[in-house]
């Protein structure tokens, strides 16, 4: 098999990815280690940065989100007797959408179908070869048990932290910075409607809890749990229990409903660069991890893409510049939002200090109390402008 562009993964990046491409011009096969159902079924993330809505609107992917969406004007901060929201619309002008990240797949995988792309769902063993000359390629063995192999003059790694394009860079020619965190989030899908307007950040001594929403009937919960924690040891009335406690204010009630998914998700930063390797291009979570609380992952992922595509096309052609600026351009957007992340997430997550506690506190008010507090946070969450190379 012959095509300018492999991709592996079919995740939200790699199928954005084949989409940009196509609209350009360029053709590009898909492998993907999982099943399609399992891949349209993962629950992940819920929040589109205004520049992630402009980038599929724009990419001719918005009908159902604009249909669907639900169009959030800030969030709302709280500790222990007080809650206060931040109007995103007010300071910066900009908003966020709640459109899980579910959707978004289901969306770019019809769009794909209708287009007639290669995905090979399925397959496993992917090695990638040569990358370092103009003629990579890309082995493995498919659903069927077949051998397969993929030639191509570009290999776009969008296989997520596990895959095997991140591993594929030698450790001469990487740099990585980790920081692991020693608490992970209890994550919780219920069929309840929200009992919020906006999503709810809670600060609290028992640890950190958010409010968010999938649709008008369907909430997400997330709890902050240790490192490590089983879910069989949360049932449902804990849960609920928890949430009470740590979302609780006079005058509002918490809904309840039927519990319908758990998972503990670890929370963990990571950063590879540089972002290429001769010929491999890396993007989303193969070069970079964020903690969920900051909303940032998904929506990096998307702002890589919209680098890379320019980026491929124009190297297909012949013109190196935006795919040899490529790691650098996307890096410093990746690293701004890695400090957004860390930086809401220490704000917002308990720990043993009580000097910590009261420097936690301290934050909260004047984010929430300043103009410009309230500004740096709304103009980092809603998203910077992406810049679509050309």
């Amino acid at each position: 098999m012959r095509t300018p562009v492999a991709i592996i993964g079919a995740g939200p990046a790699g199928l954005l990815l084949s989409h940009l491409l196509a609209g350009r011009g360029v053709e590009s096969v898909v492998l993907e280690t999982r099943t399609r159902d399992y891949v349209e079924a993962r629950i992940r993330a819920g929040i589109l940065e205004q520049s992630s809505v402009d980038l599929l609107t724009a990419a001719g992917l918005g009908e159902r989100l604009r249909a669907e969406g639900d169009r959030h004007r800030g969030i709302h901060l709280q500790w222990p007797g007080e809650r206060h929201h931040l109007d995103f619309v007010d300071l910066i002008g900009r908003t966020v959408t709640v459109y899980g990240q579910t959707e978004v797949q289901k969306d770019l995988g019809r769009a794909r179908d209708e287009a007639g792309q290669p995905i090979l769902y399925g397959v496993r063993d992917v090695a990638l070869h040569d990358l370092g000359t103009d003629r990579p390629y890309v082995t493995f063995v498919d659903a069927d048990g077949h051998e397969g192999r993929v030639d191509a003059d570009v290999v776009a790694g969008c296989d997520g932290s596990f895959g095997p394009s991140r591993a594929a860079v030698p450790d001469a020619a990487r740099q990585t910075w980790e920081r692991t965190y020693p608490y992970s989030w209890l994550g919780v899908l219920a069929d309840v409607a929200p009992s919020t307007d906006d999503l709810i950040y809670a600060w609290h001594p028992d640890g950190f809890a958010l409010h968010s929403m999938r649709s008008a009937r369907v909430s997400r919960f997330y709890l902050q749990v240790p490192a490590g924690t089983d879910v069989a040891a949360w049932p449902d009335d804990r849960i609920w229990q928890a949430l009470d406690d740590r979302l609780g204010l006079s005058g509002w009630t918490l809904g309840t409903g039927p519990v319908t998914e758990k998972s503990v998700l670890p929370m963990r930063s990571f950063v590879q660069q540089p972002m290429r390797h001769g010929r491999l291009f890396l993007a989303g979570d193969a070069a970079h991890i964020v903690p969920p609380t900051g909303a940032k992952g998904l929506n990096l992922a998307l702002a890589d893409v919209a680098l890379l595509a320019p980026a491929l096309a124009g190297l297909l052609r012949g013109e190196n510049r935006l795919a040899d600026t490529y790691s650098d351009t996307a890096l410093r957007r990746v690293w701004r939002c890695t400090h957004f992340s860390w930086w809401m997430t220490t704000m917002l997550h308990t720990g043993d200090d009580p000097f910590d506690a009261q420097l936690q506190l301290s934050q909260l008010r004047w984010v929430t109390g300043s103009e410009a507090g309230a500004r740096g946070l709304a103009e980092n969450y809603a998203g910077l402008p992406i810049d679509f190379a050309e």
